[in-house]
């Protein structure tokens, strides 16, 4: 574990670059936004190179809204409207995508600066966000802890609300196991059958899909570019694939079966994700503008791919989805693993 500076806020406030290594991947992560900076995995040939993309300098993370690497919340996705109602109390959120609240609002965990400690080989990033903050009702007590192992990058979140409130918490990493160019040749594979069909606005319309007989289908492995341009009212509606897909229930312990894993044949890299959450957002950066990231390279419209690993979109608005409400008395957790290895 090593950490370093990472620049000032604009309001004046120390940020830090911390990194971590284990049995050749190492990952650097900073307490603005809890996020990841960069990820350096070994191709096939036992070459590092950096699979996630972002950007250089705090001041560009402080610019941007990509989401480049970092903690979501406080409640991940989209909600209809910019509101939702809690026990008769109508809240009213920022509408940061047209009329939709997306991913926490325009301050949202990604934008705050986290407190770091270091415990037991792992680094802990904790955060506190008053009643009110960006909308949402209750005290909430965050924390997000990263932990590197061999092959994997393992985050884990816990919190804590002194009043009902609602909660979903993601990692909005953008995955490029090539290192450059775009995605259209990683090959995805999903354990789900199911999805949350989209309006044009992006918001599930309560309807679930089922894959079958579509281009959402990866339940067998398929290049993602394939089909990403067919003839089809979800993939026109969010111009690629932004889709929650509905994880199949395994048996026993969903963090011992992968729920995607995305291979890229020029590097031989793969990457298999394990979540205890019950679907996955795929999104294939089809809103990323052109882009300068990190060592002046220029990030194209679909460089990437994201796997969310979390709760229901819109869920707060839509009883028929499974509840995100938190209780006082209860904690929140959840668990994303990232594993890597090279096939």
């Amino acid at each position: 574990m090593r950490q370093y500076d990472f620049g000032t806020t604009k309001s004046g406030r120390r940020v830090s670059r911390f990194e971590l290594s284990a049995d050749g991947i190492s990952v650097a992560l900073t307490d603005y936004g809890a996020t990841v900076l960069s990820l350096h995995i070994p191709d096939r040939y036992g070459e590092p190179g950096d699979v996630v993309l972002g950007f250089d300098t705090l001041a560009e993370y402080e610019q941007h809204d990509a989401y480049f690497g970092a903690t979501i919340g406080r409640f991940a996705n989209r909600i209809a409207g910019g509101r939702f109602e809690l026990d008769g109390h109508l809240y009213t959120l920022a509408q940061n995508e047209g009329e939709n609240h997306l991913h926490g609002g325009l301050a949202g965990f990604d934008k705050q600066l986290w407190r770091a400690e270091v415990q037991d080989e792992s680094l802990l990033f904790k955060h506190v966000s008053p009643d009110g903050h960006g909308g949402y009702p209750g005290r909430l007590e965050v924390g997000v802890r990263y932990q590197l192992g061999p092959g994997v990058l393992h985050i884990s979140y816990e919190a804590t609300t002194d009043a009902p409130t609602v909660l979903n918490l993601t990692n909005h990493s953008y995955f490029n196991l090539a290192g450059s160019g775009d995605v259209l040749e990683h090959v995805l594979r999903l354990r789900a059958a199911r999805f949350l069909c989209l309006s044009e606005k992006l918001i599930p319309t309560g309807e679930l899909g089922g894959v079958t007989g579509t281009p959402l289908d990866f339940r067998t492995p398929q290049a993602i570019g394939e089909r990403i341009d067919e003839a089809s009212l979800q993939l026109a509606r969010a111009g690629g694939y932004d889709h929650f897909f509905v994880l199949d229930d395994p048996e026993g312990n969903p963090l011992t079966r992968s729920a995607a894993e995305v291979y890229e044949p020029t590097s031989g890299r793969r990457l298999r994700l394990y979540t205890d959450q019950p679907g996955v957002q795929v999104y294939t950066s089809n809103m990323l503008e052109p882009v300068r990231g990190k060592n002046a390279q220029i990030y194209p419209r679909r460089a990437a791919l994201c796997l969310e690993a979390q709760g229901f979109p819109d869920s707060p608005n839509q009883a028929a989805f499974p509840s995100l409400r938190l209780e006082p008395g209860e904690v929140y957790r959840s668990e994303i693993r990232f594993v890597f290895d090279v096939v």
